[in-house]
């Protein structure tokens, strides 16, 4: 799943390069934090949230098809 949210961010942004996905288990939850560099936040937020929102809907779906429940966090 690492790969797959990488390569759609990286697909977004401008940097591809400083991209970084992280993920951190727990019992039945996964998170995934996110690192982009500062001049592309905005990017990865969208317009109102929009963009960030649709990245969390995917993964959480896509983490449901292993039972899995996943979180996505951008850090910076």
């Amino acid at each position: 799943m690492n790969e797959f949210i990488a390569y759609l961010i990286k697909n977004l942004v401008d940097k591809p390069d400083s991209v970084e996905v992280k993920a951190y288990d727990a019992d039945n939850d996964t998170i995934l934090e996110v690192r982009v560099s500062p001049e592309d936040i905005a990017k990865v937020v969208g317009r109102q949230g929009k963009t960030i929102k649709s990245l969390r809907t995917i993964v959480t779906s896509v983490g449901a098809r292993f039972g899995r429940r996943v979180r996505l966090e951008l850090m910076n």
